[in-house]
């Protein structure tokens, strides 16, 4: 049960009673609030008994302070105060978060003796918390000793001290818009899936037009007509029905074109016909991470109200091994007209996105499109969970990505695209074959993609080691990441807003 903060900003607090949270520079002798919090300056002594210096992230707990109106005190350390990153405000929101347990007040103090916070690192240190508060246990009974903390699901209320209160006041409203589409991607991500299908993701893509988005569901009858073999392909074998949702935010001019968004949503990938092995085969209901990712960067667009068109769209289908499955062997036509072989059957995603990629540049002709997928174990092997791939036919979109990664620490890599690499996927029988073998695995995948988006600036991302199962830190503690909906809404925020 994820920890409720309803956060607020001043430029002075007063206490009694609660926790105080004060941040320290390794460089100043005291951390920030100390006259406040600790006038008998107990600080001195706790840090000299146990070597405290403030180095980054390392911190002091100080419970029933002696002469303080606060019951308990933790102090953070920041490093070197001046040289702190957005990323290291958010880290540092994250650690306060961990902290905060069996209370129902909390005080931040950010300003260090010598140095002020900024209204971003204030905000960003309050997106950290909002972060870091996230988790999932839906599904269990029998809580923990430690669910008290929660406080019976009422808010906790922090108070954020700063000299530039007002500035982050303002700021924090995008804040809580971006954690709310992160963790509506971690939830989607963290659902079992015999409870989310295709059908009840396209119903919760559908919630979006409380929103203001414009959202439509087409149903296999509807992708039937247009041609979406590829897609339908993948969605034969499976009792449950394929949709694809199309969500559109109209925040910028009319005459304006899109950006679009195209996500992968395999529910569940079982493999098909070349089933996957059954160890770890549990983890294949976050197949559908992109198609989270899109959702959730469409909900923080709208929530924040950005100035832009943007299109999302995302495939949603389960792939499984019945009687009605394809084969390998089977020969499908994709909307474009294009002939693909299948040669495995748990190469499903590129199918489904050639579809859905095909559609969204025919329909909208967008500036351009970006399709996130949890596309390749290769990718995993290649670059861990630390960056996704990125793959692109456009220099400029390609470096405003990577820029994007970096202001937001979802760091991308780019990787190779080539008319050699294409000749792999090359079919004796038909236009293309849907797997060009294990060398090069992440590149003839993102080869295939490329096929379906003619002269479009397109970028392919591939998070399967980024959105599932990644690296946990101090601003995720989820199995389900929410990586992407950060990274693109920084990208449109930065180079396509009006």
């Amino acid at each position: 049960m994820s920890l409720k903060f309803e956060i607020s900003f001043a430029k002075s607090a007063r206490l009694n009673g609660g926790l105080a949270i004060l941040l320290k520079d390794i460089d100043t002798e005291l951390p920030a609030g100390a006259t406040i919090v600790d006038p008998a300056n107990v600080f001195a002594k706790a840090a000299r008994v146990a070597r405290y210096t403030g180095k980054g992230l390392n911190s002091l707990d100080i419970v029933a302070p002696e002469g303080s109106p606060a019951d308990r005190i933790v102090i953070i350390g920041t490093g070197r105060y001046q040289e702190l990153s957005a990323h290291d405000w958010l880290k540092l929101g994250g650690s306060a978060a961990a902290r905060v347990k069996h209370v129902d007040k909390v005080a931040v103090f950010l300003d260090v003796p010598g140095g002020e916070a900024s209204g971003k690192a204030a905000a960003d240190f309050a997106l950290g918390m909002l972060m870091r508060a996230y988790s999932f246990d839906t599904y269990k009974t029998k809580k923990n000793d430690d669910d008290d903390k929660v406080n019976g699901q009422k808010p906790i209320k922090v108070t954020v001290v700063t000299e530039n209160a007002a500035a982050a006041k303002k700021l924090f409203a995008d804040s809580e818009a971006i954690a709310a589409g992160v963790n509506i991607a971690r939830d989607l991500v963290n659902e079992p899936p015999n409870v989310l299908g295709p059908v009840e993701f396209a119903a919760k893509a559908k919630e979006l037009e409380k929103l203001g988005v414009e959202v439509e569901i087409l149903t296999e009858k509807e992708m039937r007509k247009l041609g979406m073999g590829a897609l339908l392909g993948v969605s034969q074998g499976s009792a449950r029905p394929p949709r694809l949702a199309v969500m559109q935010w109209k925040g910028g001019k009319s005459k304006d074109k899109p950006v679009a968004f195209v996500g992968k949503g395999v529910v569940f990938d079982s493999g098909g016909i070349s089933i996957k092995p059954g160890a770890g085969m549990e983890d294949m209901k976050g197949d559908m991470g992109g198609a989270a990712a899109v959702t959730g960067l469409m909900h923080t667009l709208a929530s924040r109200g950005a100035k832009v068109n943007v299109v999302g769209v995302i495939g949603l289908v389960e792939n499984m091994p019945d009687g009605n499955a394809q084969r390998p062997g089977d020969i499908v036509t994709s909307m474009s007209g294009q002939t693909i072989e299948i040669i495995n059957t748990d190469a499903e995603g590129r199918l489904v996105l050639g579809d859905a990629l095909w559609y969204t540049n025919d329909r909208f002709k967008p500036q351009f499109m970006i399709n996130l997928a949890t596309l390749t174990g290769a990718i995993v092997v290649a670059l861990g969970g630390l960056h996704a791939g990125l793959f692109s036919n456009d220099d400029k979109l390609a470096e405003q990505l990577t820029a994007a990664g970096l202001a937001t620490n979802e760091r991308l890599w780019r990787m190779p695209l080539g008319k050699d690499y294409d000749k792999l996927i090359d079919s004796k029988f038909a236009d293309m074959k849907n797997t060009g073998g294990r060398n090069a695995g992440s590149i003839t995948a993102a080869q295939f993609l490329k096929r379906f988006v003619q002269e479009t600036p397109w970028a392919h991302l591939d998070v399967a080691g980024t959105a599932m199962g990644s690296t946990q830190d101090e601003i995720n503690q989820s199995w389900g990441s929410g990586f992407g909906v950060r990274l693109l809404d920084e990208l449109v925020r930065a180079n396509y807003e009006q």
